[in-house]
């Protein structure tokens, strides 16, 4: 069976934190679906999302890759990224060479 529509396949599944792989367009629908309360399917990621997923189906294979970054981003859409301060400093001067002395 051809991959077309709703049955188009992610190229990477999306791999979830209690183990489950979202492997189909149908399936990211379903979990989203499911997951995302009423209150927030207004959110941007929410509806960005939709219809990513709704242009891979109908538009075909070229859209795959806006849909599956838009399911990551509207699974994650609660989470506030955090500054690391412990992160490697860098030195934004010119590097000092042997030769420069």
């Amino acid at each position: 069976m051809a991959d077309k529509g709703w049955q188009r396949r992610f190229d990477n599944p999306i791999e979830l934190s209690d183990g489950t792989r979202l492997n189909t367009l149908r399936e990211a629908v379903a979990y989203l679906a499911k997951t995302v309360p009423k209150s927030e399917r207004d959110m941007p990621a929410v509806t960005t999302a939709t219809e990513m997923l709704t242009y891979a189906a109908e538009r075909g294979i070229a859209w795959m890759f806006m849909a599956r970054i838009g399911v990551i981003q509207a699974l994650h859409r609660n989470e506030v990224r955090q500054f690391n301060l412990d992160a490697k400093e860098h030195h934004w001067r010119r590097r000092k060479l042997k030769r420069d002395d």
